[in-house]
């Protein structure tokens, strides 16, 4: 009996091997309607099977998962082994270095193996995150555009959902004091949206969603005008919640209001006379039975990153810091709905996991001087890093539970 805690090691080790290999968490939690397919809208009803790509590994969980076993916590191991062998999406940067077309190639290559649908976020819009944690991206319109261009080129012919620029819509330079007097830079920002847009949209086998924040940030009537002149017309639809907390409820209730809002506008109405989310919910959905005449099939749809809004957004308390952060590496969250594209909601294409949990928002100092997190009384990880003690939180608290 003294080798049986090395031999479940092995065990374990092994069933993670495989599973990293053969992807087969992405097979089993993605039968859904067949959306991503050209430029069309899926139906949310489920009427088909599209398997979602795994894609490798944080370098960062599988030292983590290794530490585990090491020390026998085999349910947290295997918590872990799970959480990453479930599809999620594969993030291009721009970051130094590396070869973007190389990189999307890399991904399509890999999901071709696993006979999956990879979901592609691009990340590398000059100005992006405001320049605060997730600082970076292209130095101007004109880079971007190249980056872009080979996008493209990596992804060919083949097909994928692409998840265009977190916060690129919602996180505007004028929205954060970026900009100059004339809008040059978030005139620009449109400029690189709309390019992005034709290039990518008109690929034979890509899907585009733009950005359009959450819930709990812009109003309806301030988002929906953003997404129209960065050419929504031309996508898929937009996207919700990514890397935030907010729950499945409200998404679909914000989403539906995009979407009507859109529709209305695309037949000569003014977005600012749109119901938004604080509108009583009779009240809004009288004034969309009554404006919006579009069969859902018709109207632009959404997907909602559920990666980590299992136990819904956190509420900071109340004078605790002089900038919260609630949206920063808050404690005890959980993981959300599998990804799948079986929502059954006639307007949610997919539910993705689009922020790959188990990495850190940022620093999150929360309007204090630091270097610890004042909430969680420890130094973070810097953005996109792994950090091991939420990936256990989302593990342990997971709604619906991790099987």
């Amino acid at each position: 009996m003294k080798n049986g805690p090395r031999k479940r090691t092995l065990v374990l080790a092994g069933a993670l091997a495989l599973a990293l290999t053969t992807g087969l968490a992405g097979s089993a939690g993605a039968a859904g309607a067949e959306s991503g397919k050209g430029n069309g809208k899926g139906n949310g009803k489920g009427g088909g099977d599209t398997r979602l790509y795994v894609p490798p590994p944080n370098p960062g969980a599988l030292d983590q998962i290794a530490g585990l076993l090491r020390a026998g916590e085999w349910r947290d191991a295997a918590g872990l082994t799970r959480m990453i062998t479930t599809p999620q999406s594969v993030w291009l940067t721009g970051q130094e270095g590396s070869d973007v077309r190389k990189d999307a190639r890399a991904v399509m290559k890999g999901a071709k193996l696993q006979r999956a649908l990879p979901v592609l976020t691009l990340y590398n819009v000059p100005g992006r995150d405001c320049s605060q944690y997730s600082s970076g991206g292209a130095a101007n319109t004109a880079e971007y555009k190249a980056w872009i261009d080979e996008v493209a080129r990596g992804i060919g012919k083949g097909e994928a959902v692409v998840i265009l620029e977190p916060d690129g819509l919602a996180l505007m330079p004028s929205d954060c004091g970026q900009d100059d007097d004339e809008g040059t830079l978030t005139a620009a920002r449109f400029v690189e949206h709309n390019y992005a847009v034709d290039t990518l949209a008109t690929l034979p086998g890509t899907t585009v969603y733009l950005d359009a924040g959450h819930s709990d940030w812009h109003s309806v009537n301030s988002i929906a005008p953003r997404l129209i002149e960065a050419g929504v017309e031309n996508t898929a639809g937009f996207y919700l919640n990514p890397s935030n907390y907010q729950t499945d409820e409200d998404l679909a209730r914000y989403g539906t209001l995009i979407s009507g809002c859109l529709s209305y506008a695309a037949g000569g109405g003014d977005p600012a006379d749109c119901p938004n989310q604080w509108w009583e919910p009779e009240d809004a959905q009288e004034w969309l039975d009554e404006n919006v005449t579009a069969d859902p099939a018709d109207q632009p749809h959404f997907v909602t990153d559920t990666s980590r809004n299992g136990q819904g957004p956190w509420t900071a308390p109340e004078d605790a810091y002089p900038d919260p952060q609630e949206w920063c590496n808050p404690p005890d969250r959980g993981l959300g709905q599998r990804p799948t594209t079986d929502t059954g909601h006639p307007l949610i294409d997919a539910h993705l996991w689009i922020k790959i949990p188990g990495e850190s928002d940022g620093e999150c100092l929360r309007g204090t001087e630091g270097p610890e997190d004042p909430e969680r009384g420890m130094e973070l990880p810097a953005a996109g890093a792994w950090f091991p003690e939420q990936a256990l939180e989302l593990v342990r608290y997971a709604q619906p539970p991790l099987r």
